[in-house]
């Protein structure tokens, strides 16, 4: 495809060099030094259109790796933008999900604390409740005990146990007594 343009290049030249040639043929006196340097000037007219070919190649080249040069670097400029575009988006779903994860351990905590806290209630107002049953139960059986001693002697049954000790045993309880507070010898000596 090059070459066609190439090609197209040098006929539109030599048609402009026609009516020169066409002009020489009307004078009929074409010397051989004209046609020796007509055709020096298309030689060089035809190196001049090589070489700007090749410089328009060269020109088409260079402007070919420039282009691939920038849309790579535009490539891995698109590329670096992504990769930080996600590595922002991580980091804020990173933060998020921590900051979920410290609201629920509150909420857990929070949770605990109220669970706790009504477990304690319940247990000090069940402990209540027990002393009270406790203290209910204690009167009752100290009304049925009183009584039932009322009933089984009388305004007597409430008198000391030593008023009913026969008199040995009195005299027998005070001798363990003295014995106790003198110690053996005491009792010897008073024998």
């Amino acid at each position: 495809m090059r070459h066609h343009h190439a090609l197209r290049i040098a006929v539109v030249a030599l048609i402009g060099f026609l009516p020169v040639c066409a002009h020489s043929a009307e004078n009929k006196a074409v010397s051989a030094d004209d046609l020796s340097e007509v055709g020096e000037r298309i030689r060089q007219t035809g190196e001049q259109m090589r070489e700007d070919l090749k410089q328009a190649r060269a020109r088409f080249e260079a402007q070919k790796v420039r282009e691939e040069a920038e849309r790579k670097r535009a490539a891995e400029l698109a590329r670096q933008q992504a990769l930080k575009r996600e590595a922002e988006q991580a980091a804020i779903q990173e933060a998020k999900r921590q900051q979920a994860l410290a609201a629920a351990q509150a909420q857990a905590r929070k949770e605990a604390a109220l669970k706790a806290e009504k477990a304690e209630r319940e247990r000090q107002a069940a402990l209540v409740m027990q002393q009270a049953k406790e203290k209910q139960a204690a009167r009752e059986r100290a009304a049925l005990a009183l009584k039932q001693a009322r009933q089984s002697t009388g305004p007597k049954g409430l008198v000391d146990e030593s008023a009913r000790e026969s008199a040995k045993e009195r005299a027998a309880r005070a001798l363990l007594e003295a014995r106790l507070s003198a110690g053996p010898k005491a009792m010897a000596d008073g024998q």
